[in-house]
């Protein structure tokens, strides 16, 4: 059995420990050097004050960045607030300790697909946005409709949280290959069959060079598949990773890593100039292409399937909730629902953040703050709709897809694909009968 723990043992244990940690500065945050005093937990924070916590995107624990991506933006618009911003940070900056301090947020910010489950939900802090929405006249169909998926699908038919950003995959080429091996560029509405041809002919041994012709993490491609197909069943406790579609979905990848000399490495492997193509999230490809700013490169959208022409993969969104124990839920909501306005989410575009806002002029400003991007086909990003998350019924236990073991099973015991299928599957159904019965004891388990 998986771990056991119950939150309130962790409440307690931690609840003099962090008596200070309600705060912007390092100083009287949990970890600070200088001694909390009791006093601190009981104070109540002044009316003007927005407390705001950011699990994710973890590059927010710079203080820099987030000022840059949501603190200028609010103190612009709210001069009288003042924000209250803490990161997470393991250890000491999580949110069992900010509870265990009675310094629970007004706001915060956190990874949609899995973190509502395993972090929001379990400490009692969803609060359904609905209502505000309402009253404040929020037009949510401007928002990306596979982004907001994520959030109705992890709010049992409530809506705990609205998009913030998204952390979408693209396809990024090196150039020089293409040319050395006069080979036609990626261009956006490519197919698998296409990229796997390309893959065939960009794959060379020159010397002791070998080049590969594609790369992308398998997990990754399959838990956010394009086609839609769920890892977990829409409407019962149990897993849905044996159907004939997840079939060509494995097939369909495991077929690059049988070319003669493309066998998987990381993608990062891009950066030392071997590999033609590779298919990452944003925030990856971003963090690659700065490695190695000598790399000829260029984007285009990923590969599609016949079936799904127009489909690029689902997003991994981050979102914005609203806690039930905040005491500033109109505040807050004012300020999220600024944070999604068109001011914002332009400036936001130009500094290289995925919007969630379906905005011709939030799209068309894309990158153009970051000089890595100037000149490159930055509509790429645009030319496909994400793929939505498939629906599930509310109340329904969630596990995290492991997807993982999929590949894991081909890679290093040859299993087939239907094989390596099923033994997944029969994974995470015994994954969804324990994570059950754990949940009963009061516990949390591993598998969310």
């Amino acid at each position: 059995m998986k771990n056991i723990i119950k939150p309130s043992c962790l409440i307690g244990s931690m609840l003099f420990i962090l008596a200070g940690c309600y705060g912007g500065t390092g100083a009287d945050l949990p970890g600070a050097a200088q001694e909390a005093k009791p006093s601190q937990a009981d104070a109540a924070p002044p009316d003007n004050e927005l407390f705001i916590f950011t699990a994710w995107p973890a590059y927010f624990v710079k203080e820099e960045n987030f000022e840059r991506q949501v603190g200028q933006f609010i103190k612009k618009k709210f001069p009288d607030i003042k924000v209250k911003h803490v990161a997470w940070d393991n250890p000491g900056r999580r949110y069992e300790d900010l509870i265990a301090a009675g310094t629970i947020p007004d706001i915060v910010f956190d990874e949609v697909r899995r973190n509502t489950y395993r972090q929001v939900r379990r400490f009692k802090m969803e609060y359904d946005m609905t209502d505000l929405i309402k009253k404040y006249n929020f037009d949510t169909s401007k928002l990306n409709p596979a982004d907001m998926q994520h959030s109705i699908n992890t709010s049992d038919g409530k809506l705990y949280s609205l998009p913030f950003n998204s952390n979408e995959y693209v396809l990024i080429y090196n150039k020089d290959i293409f040319d050395k091996f006069g080979a036609d560029y990626p261009q956006d509405g490519m197919t698998w069959d296409e990229a796997y041809e390309m893959a065939k002919k960009l794959t060379r041994q020159e010397g002791d060079i070998t080049y590969k012709g594609f790369q992308m993490n398998p997990a990754h491609y399959l838990r956010f598949n394009q086609l839609s197909e769920p890892g977990l069943d829409p409407s019962e406790n149990k897993a849905s990773m044996v159907s004939g579609k997840w079939t060509s979905i494995v097939d369909n990848i495991r077929r690059f890593y049988d070319i003669p000399g493309n066998q998987l490495v990381k993608t990062n492997e891009f950066t030392k100039g071997r590999v033609a193509m590779i298919v990452d999230s944003m925030e990856n490809v971003t963090r690659i292409v700065n490695e190695n700013p000598k790399i000829n490169f260029d984007v285009s959208s990923v590969p599609v399937f016949p079936e799904a022409p127009k489909s690029k993969f689902q997003p991994n969104t981050n979102g914005m909730f609203i806690t039930k124990q905040s005491d500033k839920k109109d505040l807050a909501f004012q300020v999220i629902a600024y944070l999604l306005s068109p001011e914002v989410q332009i400036e936001m575009s130009k500094q290289g953040v995925m919007s969630p806002l379906m905005d011709p002029a939030v799209q068309q400003a894309y990158g153009s703050s970051i000089p890595e991007w100037r000149g490159k086909h930055v509509e790429s990003l645009f030319a496909l709709n994400s793929a939505k998350p498939p629906l599930r019924k509310p109340g329904l236990t969630f596990i995290n897809e492991n997807t993982d073991m999929v590949w894991n099973l081909i890679a290093t015991e040859s299993k087939d694909s239907q094989t390596a299928l099923r033994m997944t599957n029969e994974s995470m159904n015994k994954a969804i009968e324990e994570t059950i019965k754990i949940q009963k004891e009061g516990g949390i388990s591993d598998y969310e």
